[in-house]
């Protein structure tokens, strides 16, 4: 474990002066050689960064005896656990560029991202070989390696030990492609975002600025490696601050990761804070604000955010009543905005100016304007290279003079915080030509109660809005036993009187804090729950509209019957 965080502060991250993050993660590996860099959230298994840093020279070795070379790709399909650092970190300093995929990813998906990304190894465990298996047909894949307990072992053993490593990691370049980060493909086939060492690099660097985190924290890895979000925050972050990540593998235990490791840095998708909210409230009631600061402390350190110098969401839009509730807990969540093609964060709020409904502001290096029609546009060295072998869309999405056409809608106040209010290509016209924004009524109708896990609006081209809303399991499960409802899982509670009435209650209650245009006037339960990576909903929980659209198109043909 780190030091406390007073014996930490003013403590400089070893490895940030670095010019790639192969530096990186040897100058930390060498300044912090006893101090744990990997472990698991059981604890059973602890690597050093003395250790982390042998055993990457070994798996570097055993993959260049494969023959992956500078410039090649390497594909990973991997829980989170510390192989995944481990091979994805000896892929980085043979100057190979890995990615991920997601582990939701169906055997045609995973044939799409080997054909674009062109690897010839994949790197896999037990529980996805027969995905991956069916996925090799009419791709340049020539090997799969099953990672086990001694699967890493066996792949250290077959290198050559007349592999130079060091030669390998020091012909590194700043503009060589680090790493690619696939998109959840919601308009269209995934696109490869690569991001140089570089991008990487100023990212960190300028968020050191904003956020000032010290050296040797904590953090737990919980999200899809997949995501720019997990590898920016978990991979490439403890190497430049010397962290130590607890790996999470079930991220419905990600609480009791955080319990176990006292994290001094969490950052969560906003799904997460609202069910923990959905489970405080439970205890503490609808407003929190009025307890002991005591109390607050007590609560804090049950839950294992005692130690936690920055509290972040991000990757999606955060209910307002959700910051506001955490904030009268004494836990400021800095929200922030950005995305793959902007190496994971554009704008931060900072922890000493936290505006409850924007996503902060540019982070320091980076400029962030809107175009005439609200759209965010964003420059800096943060911006991607392009899109892999899309060299179309690449042109669609920079502008000659590096500008990044974002897709998101956004308005901006005086002292530059941006507020984002929708996807560009998701504004809803209805038949009376007016405009409005189906994130925003979505928000609305989730914050008016925990009862509403996920909601979808549909209105384009139509007389008026209505809404597909699937239940919160948690939530709903413990309403049915408050009121003493029939059980048997959402689908059962779905068409129950009460619970029905309570969820036309909080559309009721919606409806009164939205325009009139905006209102939706007719709703539907559906009696099934929304998984990441879905049909319905993206790996990072973004609405999949068009496939909704499609699947349910009987239910939202009935509610405009009338």
């Amino acid at each position: 474990m780190a030091t406390t965080p007073e014996a930490r502060e003013g403590s400089r991250p070893p490895g940030l002066d670095a010019d790639t993050m192969c530096a990186a993660f040897q100058a930390t590996a060498a300044a912090r050689p006893g101090q744990v860099a990997l472990r698991t959230m059981d604890g059973v298994t602890e690597l050093t960064w003395e250790r982390y840093a042998e055993r990457v020279r070994g798996i570097a070795a055993g993959l260049a005896a494969r023959g992956v070379r500078r410039g090649d790709t390497l594909a990973l399909m991997l829980t989170n656990r510390p192989e995944f650092h481990l091979v994805d970190a000896a892929a980085m300093h043979l100057g190979a560029v890995s990615f991920s995929a997601y582990n939701t990813s169906a055997p045609e998906q995973l044939r799409y991202l080997f054909a674009d990304a062109r690897n010839r190894v994949v790197v896999t465990e037990a529980a996805f070989v027969e995905r991956v298996d069916a996925a090799l047909e009419g791709t340049a894949v020539e090997e799969v390696v099953v990672v086990d307990w001694d699967g890493l072992a066996e792949l250290e053993a077959a290198g050559d030990p007349r592999f130079d490593f060091d030669a390998a990691w020091r012909a590194v370049r700043p503009d060589d492609v680090l790493t690619l980060i696939y998109t959840s493909g919601t308009t269209g086939p995934p696109k490869g975002v690569q991001l140089t060492h570089a991008n990487m690099v100023f990212e960190i660097r300028s968020l050191q600025r904003m956020a000032r985190l010290a050296a040797d924290g904590r953090i737990v890895s919980f999200l899809p490696a997949a995501h720019i979000a997990d590898r920016w925050s978990c991979q490439y972050t403890p190497m430049t601050h010397a962290m130590t990540v607890t790996t999470c593998p079930d991220p419905r235990q990600v609480m009791a990761a955080v319990v176990a490791s006292r994290p001094t840095v969490f950052g969560a998708v906003p799904r997460v804070w609202e069910k923990l909210k959905a489970a405080l409230e439970g205890q503490l009631g609808p407003d929190p604000g009025g307890l002991a600061p005591e109390v607050k402390a007590q609560l804090k350190a049950q839950l294992g955010l005692d130690q936690v110098e920055w509290f972040v969401s991000g990757a999606a839009p955060i209910p307002v009543a959700v910051l506001e509730f955490f904030m009268a807990l004494d836990v400021p969540i800095c929200e922030l905005w950005g995305m793959s093609e902007t190496t994971a964060v554009a704008t931060l709020n900072p922890r000493e100016d936290i505006r409850i409904g924007t996503v902060g502001k540019a982070i320091p290096g980076v400029e962030v304007r809107l175009a005439q029609d609200g759209e965010v546009l964003v420059r800096g060295p943060n911006v991607m290279k392009g899109y892999r072998n899309m060299p179309e869309k690449t042109a669609e999405a920079l502008s000659p003079d590096g500008w990044l056409r974002t897709g998101d809608v956004g308005e901006m106040d005086a002292d530059g915080y941006l507020k984002i209010v929708d996807r560009k290509k998701e504004i809803i016209v209805n038949a009376s030509g007016k405009n409005m924004s189906p994130a925003n009524i979505e928000a609305t109708l989730k914050a008016s109660s925990p009862l509403i896990g996920q909601a979808c609006v549909i209105g384009d081209r139509r007389p008026y809005n209505v809404a597909l809303i699937v239940l919160e399991p948690d939530a709903s499960a413990a309403f049915a036993e408050r009121n003493e409802l029939d059980g048997g899982g959402l689908g059962a509670l779905s068409s129950t009187e009460g619970l029905i009435a309570a969820v036309a209650e909080a559309v009721r209650a919606a409806n009164e804090r939205l325009s009139r245009v905006e209102q939706v006037k007719k709703f539907k339960i559906l009696d099934e729950d929304w998984e990441p990576g879905g049909d319905e909903l993206t790996p990072t929980m973004k609405l999949r509209r068009k496939p909704i659209a499609e699947k349910y198109r009987e239910e939202i043909e009935a509610l405009y019957l009338d």
